[in-house]
C-alpha cells in the first residue's frame, strides 16, 4: 500500500486508449471512442473480484458512501451508527444524507464492537455503518446478525479494505451495500475514485442515476434522451481515472501478495518486544495487510514508543492524537460548523457531540499504533526497519 507505488507500462497503456480517442467522459460518444470502456470495465472487474452482484464507480470514497446511503434511502432525521475510528468522510456522508451520525463504541478489532450496538440503537436508528479499518474486518457476521434482528440496514464502509474477506467472502458484500475507496494512498488507486456493490438492482440503479443527476441511462447514445426518475448530482469518474485503477485493480493479487509477505517479517520481529500485542483479525486469512497495528501496555508507553519510532526514521501514526481519524480531534463535528448546521441543530435527537466520551474506544485508542506497510520495500529496508523497530523499544 499504497498503489502509485507499482505505477507501470500499464497504467500507461489505459491512460493512452483514452487520450487517443479524446473522449474523457464514461458515458455516450459511442462512435469515437474505439470500443474502450474504462469505468465499465472496471466495475466488471471490480465485481468479479469482490463476488458482487452488481457495481458502480463514481469520483470518490466519499461520493461512494453519500450515493450509497441515499440509495438505501437512508435521510432526514435517521440515526446511523458509525465508529469513532475512521476517516471523517464517514460521518460527512452521514451528515450529507441529512441523517444523524451516532457513535458506537470499538474493539480490538479496531472497529464496531457489535455487543455495544444495542446501548446506542433507538426507534430512529436506520442503519449501522461499520468501517473496517486499516485493511481489516470487522466482526461482521455478528454485525450483520444485530441488523438483521433489528431490521437495520447494514451499509459497509470498506473503502481501506479492498482485498480483504472474511471466512472467503469479500468485505464490502455483507449488507445491502458496500462502499471503496481509490484514492491517491489506497490500496489501488485511481487518483481520485470511489466504489459501490451491491446484490440489489434496486440499489444499483439508484446509485447508478444518483451519481449522474438522476440519468437512467436508458436513453441510448442519444444522453438527452434519459429520463430522470431521481434528484441526484454529479459524482462521475473520468475515463482517465478509471484508466489508472482498471490498471491498478489487474494488480490487486501482486499488491496483496506484497503486502502480506511483508507484514509478517515485520509482525514476525515484533513478537516477542515486551509490552506488545497485537490488533484481534476476526479471520487472520482476510487481512489486506496494509498496516500491522499493535497495543502497548499504557497510553505513557504507546506516545513513547511512537516517538521512538519517529526518531529512528519510521514514524507511525499514533490515532489518539490523529487530527483525521479519531473523533477526540473532530472540532468541527462538536461545533457544527458548516453549511449543514441549522438542519443539525433542528433534530430533536441529535447526539451531544460536545461532550461525547467513549471509554472503551478511549482505552484502546490510547494504546494503539499502527504501521504502514509498503510495497517497494527491499529486503534490506525491512531488515533496517526491525532494526529501527528493535532500537526505539529500548529506549
Amino acid at each position: 500500500m499504497p498503489g502509485f507505488e507499482i505505477f507501470g507500462d500499464e497504467e500507461k497503456k489505459e491512460v493512452m486508449d483514452v487520450l487517443d480517442t479524446g473522449v474523457l467522459f464514461r458515458y455516450g460518444f459511442e462512435g469515437t471512442r474505439k470500443g474502450h470502456y474504462k469505468a465499465l470495465e472496471f466495475e466488471k472487474r471490480l465485481g468479479n473480484i469482490t463476488g458482487a452482484g452488481f457495481s458502480h464507480l463514481c469520483s470518490s470514497g466519499t461520493a461512494a458512501l453519500c450515493t450509497a446511503l441515499a440509495a438505501c434511502g437512508i435521510g432526514a432525521g435517521d440515526e446511523v451508527i458509525i465508529p469513532p475510528f475512521t476517516f471523517v468522510a464517514t460521518f460527512e456522508a452521514v451528515i450529507s444524507a441529512g441523517a444523524i451520525p451516532v457513535f458506537g463504541e470499538i474493539d480490538e478489532t479496531l472497529c464496531l464492537n457489535p455487543d455495544r450496538l444495542e446501548a446506542v440503537c433507538t426507534p430512529r436508528t436506520k442503519a449501522v455503518v461499520p468501517v473496517h479499518m486499516c485493511g481489516a474486518m470487522a466482526r461482521i457476521d455478528e454485525i450483520k446478525k444485530f441488523c438483521d434482528q433489528k431490521g437495520l440496514i447494514l451499509l459497509e464502509d470498506a473503502c481501506q479494505s479492498l482485498g480483504a474477506s472474511f471466512q472467503g467472502k469479500a468485505l464490502g458484500t455483507f449488507g445491502l451495500a458496500g462502499c471503496f475507496s481509490f484514492d491517491a494512498v489506497k490500496t489501488v488507486t485511481c487518483g481520485e475514485g470511489g466504489g459501490i456493490v451491491t446484490d440489489s438492482r434496486g440499489v444499483y440503479d439508484l446509485c447508478d442515476q444518483f451519481s449522474d443527476h438522476g440519468h437512467d441511462h436508458l436513453g441510448g447514445p442519444d444522453r438527452g434522451a434519459d429520463d430522470h426518475p431521481i434528484i441526484g448530482t454529479n459524482y462521475r469518474i473520468s475515463e482517465l481515472n478509471a484508466a489508472v485503477g482498471l490498471a491498478q485493480l489487474n494488480k490487486l493479487p501482486l499488491i496483496l501478495d506484497i503486502q502480506r509477505k511483508n507484514k509478517k517479517a515485520i509482525k514476525d520481529a515484533m513478537t516477542d518486544l515486551p509490552g506488545v500485542s497485537f490488533r484481534y483479525l476476526p479471520d487472520p486469512f482476510g487481512d489486506s495487510a496494509s498496516f500491522l497495528s499493535f497495543f502497548l501496555p499504557t497510553q505513557e508507553r504507546a506516545r513513547q514508543v511512537a516517538a521512538n519510532l519517529a526518531a529512528n526514521g519510521i514514524p507511525c501514526p499514533y490515532w489518539y492524537d490523529n487530527n483525521w481519524h479519531y473523533y477526540k480531534k473532530w472540532h468541527h463535528l462538536k461545533q457544527l460548523k458548516g453549511p449543514a448546521r441549522l438542519a443539525l441543530e433542528l433534530a430533536d435527537n441529535l447526539p451531544d457531540y460536545k461532550n461525547l466520551v467513549l471509554e472503551e474506544s478511549d482505552a484502546i485508542m490510547k494504546r494503539t499504533i499502527s504501521m504502514q506497510i509498503m510495497l517497494s520495500w527491499s529486503q534490506t529496508d525491512i531488515d533496517r526497519r526491525i532494526q529501527a523497530i528493535v532500537k526505539s523499544f529500548k529506549a
